[in-house]
């Protein structure tokens, strides 16, 4: 019944805010450095700032994406076919996802207090990565948070977080997740051990807002030179998939 509930007061607040602004700043750490990632919503774009060097940004309502390339001061463009292709490529080789949808968040019990907020930990054993979660009930607009990052409609958003738990699934906003990923190659030998290397990374909210976001957030500015990559998806210029015959 309370699980019930939260998801009636989560969909309303998804109708309300679905099309407010968002910028949520993260801390993100890995082999022991830390980096700044902050993704900005505004309607159906994203625009994600990984790093100073590169800022993508995803239109979902028309599926096109754009690199920005920041110290070339140049753009990347990849058409909604080409992005298609990628993600199709994506899905081929996501082998375990069929499976994902099955696994679900599990409470640990356990409390601690993250950046001042009272949280509740659950672990979630996915397909291709293992994660633990501290989730804060109590954050400011939190369900009004997760309810936008629902609302991001693209098919190559959903393939790079393939496996990923049902955001609706959440009793409260993820404050802080650590995910361990591990890719294994074939034994050296019959019978010899996989080899393998696992790789940690932590996802720490520093802050997030609803205030608004300019329309120059998301298109690419003046002075960048357009660039394009290989066609590699060009069939005219693909291998043959046999041997011609001699």
């Amino acid at each position: 019944m309370k699980t019930a509930a939260y998801s009636l007061v989560l969909t309303i607040s998804f109708l309300l805010s679905a099309r407010a602004d968002l910028t949520i700043l993260q801390k993100v750490e890995r082999a022991g450095s830390a980096t700044n990632m902050t993704i900005k919503l505004k309607g159906d774009k994203v625009r994600i700032e990984a790093s100073p060097q590169v800022t993508t940004i995803i239109d979902g309502k028309t599926g096109e994406i754009t690199n920005l390339m920041n110290d070339q001061k140049t753009v990347v463009r990849i058409s909604a076919e080409k992005a298609r292709a990628v993600t199709n490529m994506i899905n081929k080789f996501d082998a375990k996802k069929e499976g994902a949808g099955k696994v679900k968040l599990t409470p640990t019990g356990q409390k601690e207090t993250v950046d001042g907020y009272e949280t509740e930990q659950y672990t979630y054993d996915g397909p291709d990565f293992k994660a633990t979660y501290w989730i804060a009930s109590n954050y400011p607009e939190g369900a009004a948070i997760l309810a936008q990052l629902q609302s991001i409609k693209s098919e190559f958003w959903d393939a790079a977080n393939a496996g990923a738990p049902d955001l609706r699934d959440f009793p409260g906003l993820p404050i802080r997740t650590r995910m361990t990923t591990t890719k294994h190659s074939q034994p050296a030998k019959p019978g010899g051990a996989a080899l393998g290397g696992a790789t940690e990374i932590t996802t720490t909210i520093i802050s997030a807002n609803q205030n608004p976001i300019s329309d120059a957030e998301f298109t690419a500015p003046n002075d960048f030179k357009e660039t394009k990559l290989p066609d590699i998806f060009d069939k005219k210029n693909a291998a043959p998939s046999t041997s011609p015959n001699p």
